[in-house]
């Protein structure tokens, strides 16, 4: 890597060659300026005010300007005669814990490299110092015509060295805070909790920049003549809208649980029950059972039968016990009940056939009555025919 800075570390009486060296560099795609009539480069030229004409590089000087808008020129030699003594030096001048550096100053990054052979035992020295006493090393630094403050650490096996911005050049956050007040609540909290513990562990190494690789497809494909790649899909804006902050974290929780691998189904130590609608049943409660006709008329034509036989039965047995004259009125009756149980399977039959004319029940109830008439006249019979007996 090519060095933008030679110097020395200053370390006490220790004295560092080091080069310095970029760690952090662009990988932003750039574009540049085109005419949109003929596609031609727009350049920018640097252009006196005063006569108009184009001035080159060597011909471009510093200067300041004042209040009144008058310039006040400013050489090298000027900036070169100030007392300067971190102008080839980094002078450390502290060593602090990490943690008392505001993060807020981080800037620009740099390796430092030992410069040399003997600058190697120095180097390493300093190294193995930091990492021992697990602190920092603050330093003054002089780059590119004004003094800067820088950080120390070790990365690795290197020392880098972070630009830091001085404590004047922060800005108060005055007025960025919201001014309502606010109560959280533990419930709240201990979701945060839960959603930082899910997405707090990551290979940041695995980290990349998303919109530059789409940016790079993109050119590739007109590059080679093809068309442009089709617009993605707006996402639904958020703003302006109130939500549920306890749904939209246990939400949170579950779907980072999922990305992971890991159960999602519990949120802060509860579990969160899940509903199946159970659509079979319901569908089965909704529908109504279609009547079988046929099956019906079948069964009340059989209960009819059975009522019109039963008593014909009982009014047969009774009447075989009178005597032995009986038995040819029995029989009669017999060969009757016979043929009042074809006629009433014939009856039934019918009725069951005229299901849209009477009913079943209409049919069954006129099978009853027959067959409740026809025992009572089969007794009638039977007494007309017993002979009687003469007292001696």
């Amino acid at each position: 890597m090519r060095s933008i800075w030679n110097g020395a570390i200053s370390f006490g009486l220790v004295s560092i060659p080091i080069k310095l060296v970029n760690a952090t560099e662009s990988r932003s795609v750039s574009f540049r300026q085109i005419h949109l009539e003929d596609g031609g480069r727009v350049r920018y030229r640097k252009v006196c005010e005063l006569d108009g004409e184009e001035v080159s590089a060597a011909e471009i000087g510093k200067a300041y300007e004042d209040a009144d808008g008058s310039m006040i020129p400013i050489t090298d030699e000027d900036l070169a005669a100030l007392p300067l003594p971190t102008a080839k030096t980094i002078e450390i001048v502290a060593f602090v814990p990490a943690g008392e550096i505001d993060p807020l100053q981080m800037d620009a990054a740099y390796y430092l490299s030992a410069n040399g052979v003997p600058a190697a035992k120095p180097y390493t020295l300093l190294r193995e110092a930091l990492k021992r006493s697990d602190k920092v090393a603050v330093a003054k630094y002089a780059l590119r015509g004004r003094e800067r403050l820088g950080m120390l650490r070790v990365v690795d096996d290197v020392i880098a060295m972070h630009g830091l911005l001085w404590p004047d050049e922060i800005r108060a956050p005055e007025g960025v805070a919201p001014e309502t007040p606010v109560t959280v609540r533990d419930a709240e909290l201990d979701l945060a909790d839960a959603l930082m513990a899910t997405l707090g562990e990551v290979d940041i190494t695995g980290l990349h920049d998303d919109y530059r690789e789409a940016v790079e497809e993109m050119i590739a494909a007109k590059a080679e003549g093809g068309a442009a790649l089709a617009p993605a899909e707006p996402e639904t804006e958020g703003g302006g809208q109130v939500i549920d902050l306890m749904a939209a974290l246990e939400s949170s929780v579950r779907a980072a649980k999922e990305a992971r691998g890991e159960p999602g189904g519990e949120a802060a130590g509860e579990k969160v029950a899940e509903v199946t609608e159970l659509t079979s049943r319901k569908k089965a409660a909704r529908a109504p059972a279609a009547p079988k006709e046929t099956g019906a008329k079948k069964s009340t034509a059989r209960t009819a039968a059975k009522k019109t036989a039963a008593p014909a039965r009982k009014s047969t047995s009774r009447t075989a016990s009178g005597g032995s004259s009986a038995k040819g009125t029995a029989k009669s009756t017999a060969t009757k009940s016979t043929a009042t149980k074809s006629t009433a399977k014939s009856t039934a039959a019918g009725s069951a056939a005229k299901g849209a004319a009477k009913s079943p029940a209409r049919s069954a109830a006129r099978g009853s009555a027959k067959s409740a008439a026809e025992p009572a006249a089969t007794k009638r019979q039977a007494k007309k025919a017993t002979p009687r007996k003469r007292s001696a």
